[in-house]
C-alpha cells in the first residue's frame, strides 16, 4: 500500500513537469497555486504510506510476541506433563502422543502438576477460556490488519485448528476448550457486527 501511494503520486509531479516547461515564458499565479496543490496531495499520500508502513511493523511486532509467549508456555506445560510421565514410566515420543496419553487418562497425576493445572486453566488462568480465546483472537487480528475478506480466513483457520485437535485428542474435546472455541467464536462475529457496524455508518455520512 505504501508503496502504491508513493507511485501514484510521481506520474502527477511528471506531468506537471511537462506543462511547466511548455508554459515557462507565460507562468500565471494560478500555475503556482496549482504546483503548490499537487506538492500538497504528494505529501499527503506519503503521510498516509509512513502511517501504513509502521501499523504493519507494529502487527508483527505483536505476532512475534504472541507467537513466542505461546511457544514458551506450550514448552513449560510440555515439559511438566513429560516429567509427571516419566515418573510412571510412560514414554512419550511427539506432541500428539503427549495428548493422547493425557486423553486417556491412565495415569495418576501428582499434587504439584494438579495445583498448576488447576491454575492454569482456572478462569484468570493462563489456558482458562478467557485468556485462551483473547490470545487465538488477538492473534488473528493481527494477521488480517483488519481486513474482512482475511478476517473471514482466520475464523475459517480457528474452526479447522479445533477440528484438527480434537483429531489429535481422539475424542471430544474436554468442556474448557469447546468453551474456549465458544468464546473465540463470539469475539469473531461481534467483530464482524461492529465492522458492518462502523461500514454502514460510514455510507450514512457520505
Amino acid at each position: 500500500m505504501s508503496v502504491n501511494g508513493i507511485n501514484t503520486s510521481t506520474p502527477a509531479y511528471q506531468k506537471y513537469d511537462t506543462s511547466n516547461k511548455t508554459k515557462e515564458n507565460t507562468a500565471s499565479k494560478a500555475g503556482s497555486d496549482s504546483s503548490a496543490s499537487k506538492d500538497n496531495t504528494s505529501a499527503a499520500v506519503y503521510e498516509a504510506s509512513s502511517d501504513s508502513s509502521t501499523y504493519n511493523v507494529k502487527n508483527s511486532a505483536f505476532i512475534e510476541h504472541l507467537k513466542a509467549d505461546s511457544e514458551n508456555r506450550i514448552a513449560q506445560m510440555q515439559s511438566l506433563v513429560q516429567k509427571m510421565f516419566e515418573k510412571q514410566g510412560i514414554v512419550i515420543g511427539s506432541t500428539d502422543d503427549m495428548w493422547k496419553a493425557l486423553a486417556s487418562g491412565n495415569f495418576t497425576a501428582d499434587a504439584d502438576t494438579i495445583a498448576q493445572a488447576k491454575k492454569d486453566i482456572s478462569e484468570d488462568g493462563y489456558w482458562g477460556v478467557s485468556q485462551t480465546s483473547d490470545r487465538i483472537f488477538s492473534f488473528a487480528s493481527a494477521l488480517a490488519g483488519g481486513d474482512e475478506a482475511q478476517m473471514k480466513k482466520m475464523k475459517a483457520a480457528v474452526e479447522d485448528g479445533f477440528k484438527e485437535a480434537t483429531k489429535a485428542w481422539g475424542k471430544d474435546l474436554p468442556g474448557i476448550s469447546t468453551d474456549t472455541y465458544d468464546a473465540t467464536m463470539k469475539k469473531f462475529d461481534d467483530w464482524f457486527t461492529s465492522n458492518a457496524a462502523t461500514a454502514n455508518s460510514t455510507t450514512t455520512e457520505v
